[in-house]
């Protein structure tokens, strides 16, 4: 893949944006915020969650880091890496007013990232690494060894979700259609009134406490 700061001319001729420039932290802040949280470091290329900015049980700087810009169609490309038992994720269609939504994942639908075997939620259906989080469980679990870089996809196509991990289509779905609606009733979103309710809205890194590296985040809006 190109590197975090660059993307060829036939992917711009084909539409692909950078999100990330693989130096700063532009065009990204930490949800609910004018500025993205110290805690978000750039190291090496990547977004990096540093969890030594804690001062006794607070964390510093930290929290759910999104988009400035919000997007409603689009293929989204990026690739994590997580840190042994960490549990992170990348969630998309989020309406930041915090008046009413205090937290990104009460609009947001997340793609999860995960240590599957160091982390208690990789033994709960649903909430393993690439799994549409307490949704869809993936079709097949192509999520490489703890420490090493993934490559993940999240294209949003008026209304058609599929998730891909490692070049693996694992989820695919609807939304808001009868058997939709019946997935978030069954679901820990079902008590959230704006889950899943925007057709547009902001992509977010999360902050899950523990640390986790993004890198070549790319966009085309479809």
């Amino acid at each position: 893949m190109p590197s975090s700061s660059s993307i060829s001319m036939n992917e711009q001729n084909e539409g692909w944006k950078s999100l990330f420039d693989g130096k700063t932290k532009q065009g990204w802040h930490s949800y609910g915020r004018p500025e993205a949280g110290q805690a978000w470091q750039v190291v090496d290329g990547a977004i990096y969650y540093d969890t030594s900015q804690r001062q006794g049980r607070r964390m510093m700087g930290g929290g759910d880091l999104v988009t400035n810009n919000e997007y409603e169609n689009f293929d989204l490309k990026y690739e994590w890496k997580i840190a042994p038992k960490g549990n992170s994720g990348v969630i998309f269609l989020i309406h930041e007013d915090t008046s009413q939504y205090k937290q990104t994942y009460a609009t947001g639908l997340e793609m999860q990232v995960l240590d599957n075997d160091g982390h208690p939620d990789g033994k709960i259906m649903k909430h393993r690494a690439g799994d549409l989080y307490d949704l869809i469980k993936s079709s097949s679990e192509p999520v490489k060894p703890v420490g090493e870089w993934n490559q993940a996809e999240i294209r949003m196509d008026h209304g058609k979700l599929d998730l891909y991990l490692n070049g693996v289509n694992v989820v695919s779905t609807t939304l808001w259609d009868d058997n939709w609606n019946q997935l978030v009733a069954n679901s820990k979103f079902k008590s959230m009134p704006g889950f899943a309710k925007y057709k547009k809205g902001r992509i977010s890194l999360q902050d899950h406490g523990n640390p986790v590296w993004f890198r070549n985040i790319t966009i085309k809006e479809l």
